[in-house]
């Protein structure tokens, strides 16, 4: 029987954890550890309706503080996991201090890629707390002229914001459409107009050479010698586990903290990974690592009702991955893995409307949604997706 557990990261993933072995009759100590001096929020706002000044931040709470202490947990916020020993079963923090476990969770989710060569300026920015979100709206509310640099769904929700600002933004992706690692080259392809029809200056294909300014930020300079005037840079570039305090723990970290398929971490017993931060060995997909907020949600349960089964009786993890985005009016949608298709197909709507839906298939099979704006198709594939359906008659049951 485990007397004590420790969650690290005061993340969505980190408070499913808690909730959940709550939830599950575990009435052992509790804790949860924060880098932040926040209690978890949620992140999707960020870069939609807080950018855009529909909610303000202290909105963004998952849950008030002072539940934390009806659920008994013990709450570390502030201070930063920098050292995991295995052996001795110990966590320890930034400014001293070791805390002692019997069982270990880790959602310390993922941070944002670094543009090489980026220079300490004023006014840019990555976009991954709350105070990033403020720093990047009190811009765009003063008028900045924006330069995002990275047409993924956090590039282009922030495009989408300022252009509700009605503010000049030109868009920098080095791929030759945006979108490309989540949707596919041919369904990023049919992205790309949803960007310029509302205004954007989307320049794909194209690399970063430089940023530059004296104290804060006044151009981009792109790989071709053409320089945007910015005021404003965010970069969304994609992000990184965050592994760098596991460096000296002995764990298997490359690509992001391995795990097997029910997400105890390999070659431990105990440790369990939840949320951006793990690669688990998915009983469908093989090892994947995926970074959405459902993920987040359903992986952080299923590791926390396995640390109380135990090994022996503990069940894979096997989801339908989804996610969403919510760009220009336009809500994105995508259910499966779309990586590694063989085939992909509009199977309803039209692409040029907006409104679409679109099926990706791999050796026969449905594996893959994408939707714009027609949740109800996006879910009906879900569930056949679920069920193995060959790719034909899902097809056939779409145009019928």
């Amino acid at each position: 029987m485990m007397k004590r557990i420790v969650v690290v990261g005061a993340s969505l993933a980190g408070l499913r954890a808690v909730e959940t072995l709550r939830a599950e009759g575990y009435d052992g100590s509790l804790t949860l550890i924060g880098a932040e001096p926040r209690v978890p929020y949620d992140r999707p706002p960020l870069s939609k309706q807080v950018l855009t000044g529909e909610v303000e931040p202290d909105s963004v709470l998952l849950r008030p503080e002072a539940d934390y202490a009806d659920m008994d947990v013990d709450l570390i916020l502030g201070r930063r996991a920098v050292e995991l020993d295995v052996v001795a079963r110990k966590v320890s923090l930034d400014g001293g201090g070791r805390l002692d476990f019997d069982g270990l969770l880790i959602a310390t989710g993922s941070t944002p890629r670094r543009l090489r060569g980026l220079p300490a300026l004023a006014g840019v920015h990555a976009l991954r707390t709350v105070e990033d979100a403020v720093a990047i709206r009190d811009a765009m509310a003063a008028g900045a002229r924006v330069v995002v640099i990275g047409a993924g769904f956090i590039g282009a929700e922030v495009a989408s914001a300022a252009r509700a600002r009605r503010l000049d933004v030109t868009v920098v992706e080095a791929l030759p459409v945006p979108l490309t690692y989540a949707l596919g080259s041919e369904m990023g392809q049919l992205a790309a107009p949803l960007l310029r029809d509302h205004g954007v200056d989307l320049r794909c294909g194209i690399g970063v050479e430089s940023v530059t300014g004296a104290d804060r930020v006044e151009a981009v300079r792109l790989a071709d010698g053409t320089v945007v005037p910015a005021d404003l840079v965010v970069v969304g570039i994609g992000t990184e586990p965050a592994t760098d305090w596991l460096a000296s723990s002995g764990l298997p970290t490359g690509g992001g903290l391995w795990c097997d398929a029910t997400c105890m971490v390999s070659g431990t017993e105990g440790i369990y990974a939840a949320g951006d931060v793990a690669r688990w060995g998915h009983p469908r997909h093989g090892p994947i690592r995926i970074e959405h907020w459902t993920n987040a949600v359903e992986q952080a349960g299923a590791a926390a009702r396995n640390m109380l089964l135990g090994p022996g009786s503990a069940v894979p993890f096997a989801p339908i991955p989804y996610f969403w985005s919510d760009q220009f009016g336009v809500k994105i949608q995508f259910v499966g893995l779309g990586g590694g298709a063989d085939e992909v197909r509009v199977v309803s709507g039209a692409p040029g409307d907006y409104r679409f839906t679109a099926y990706y298939g791999r050796v026969g099979r449905l594996v893959g949604c994408l939707g714009f704006s027609q949740p109800r198709m996006v879910m009906k594939a879900r569930r056949m997706i679920g069920d193995g359906i060959p790719f034909a008659e899902a097809v056939a049951a779409a145009a019928s």
